[in-house]
């Protein structure tokens, strides 16, 4: 892919990002240094044993998409906002790999400007979930949502669809792959299938709601519960979200997601069907036919009343 075609992506990966998130984001310049090599397949130093320069293939583990890292909130950052800055020597001192990195909450704890995020509140939830009390501190925040990467999707998105998607791949990208699962658990990779093989109609439950729908504690005043529920004590019962009282009202349909179709009004939204109908489930074709046939009767029904009109007279 030559240059200038990468920078066009770049760009317009750029300009995504700032009209999605309504604000201006730079990548700092410094971070370019890093990324040369980090946001490529191979690097190159100077092989001071043999004296001559070697290229190798990157760890694909350290490989960094900067187009998704210049929309994430973390856009902004320099690299060593978060990393040692002895990383600015090259190459790296390979005892630096052992640096303890930051959390969410050493930055974002106790800090009134992130108060409506309620991050102390959160961590605390996280404690008492299976994921802390099985891993303890060895499970960080990063291990669902990728620092480099993240998008507070649940919060600016008005479409429960890409929220379950965006939700769920990042449970996936641990519960569906067993390189990365292996990591923070010694039982081997569970089949999805299998585990929820009690589930009626799976598929059209992973494409509808979110995993921590099921395998969370629902608190009304989080925007997205963190409390994970061993699986003995998932939810299993389907009227707890198939009522008029569903659980999905607390938990995947509120702040500003709730706002927005409030604001747009329910018809907009059911003709629009970006809202998942608690106990019916609708088919994009069957709905389009569905108007097409109104639609049609409408119209009957107006050339019924012209010609009983023009009949009369």
């Amino acid at each position: 892919m030559s240059t200038f075609l990468k920078t066009c992506l770049f760009l317009s990966f750029l300009l995504i990002g700032i009209v999605g998130n309504g604000q201006d984001k730079e990548m700092p310049a410094e971070n370019s240094h890093c990324l040369s090599c980090h946001a490529n397949q191979t690097y190159s130093f100077f092989n001071e044993w043999l004296e001559v320069e070697t290229k190798r293939m990157m760890n694909p583990f350290y490989i960094i998409d900067s187009t998704m890292m210049a929309v994430g909130v973390h856009g902004t950052f320099r690299c060593t906002d978060c990393h040692s800055a002895d990383y600015e020597t090259y190459p790296h001192n390979a005892e630096l790999k052992l640096e303890p990195l930051a959390t969410c909450i050493d930055c974002h704890g106790g800090d009134d400007t992130y108060a409506d995020y309620q991050f102390d509140k959160i961590e605390e939830e996280f404690h008492k979930s299976v994921h802390f009390q099985t891993s303890g501190e060895s499970f960080s925040c990063s291990k669902c949502h990728n620092q480099h990467y993240y998008q507070a999707t649940a919060r600016n998105s008005s479409k429960v669809s890409e929220i379950v998607t965006y939700n769920n791949n990042m449970c996936l990208s641990c519960h569906d792959n067993v390189l990365k699962f292996q990591t923070v658990s010694s039982e081997e990779n569970p089949q999805l299938s299998q585990v929820h093989d009690w589930l009626p109609n799976q598929e059209l439950h992973f494409q509808n709601v979110r995993c921590i729908e099921c395998h969370t504690v629902v608190v009304d005043s989080f925007l997205v519960s963190h409390n994970i529920l061993p699986k003995e004590e998932a939810l299993r019962n389907c009227n707890d979200c198939h009522s008029s009282n569903s659980l999905l009202k607390a938990s995947l349909y509120k702040y500003q997601n709730l706002q927005a179709r409030s604001e747009d009004g329910e018809l907009s939204n059911l003709i629009r069907n970006e809202s998942y109908v608690i106990g019916a489930n609708q088919n994009p074709l069957m709905r389009l036919l569905s108007f097409i046939i109104f639609g049609m009767t409408l119209v009957a029904i107006a050339i019924h009343w012209i010609f009983r009109i023009v009949k009369r007279k």
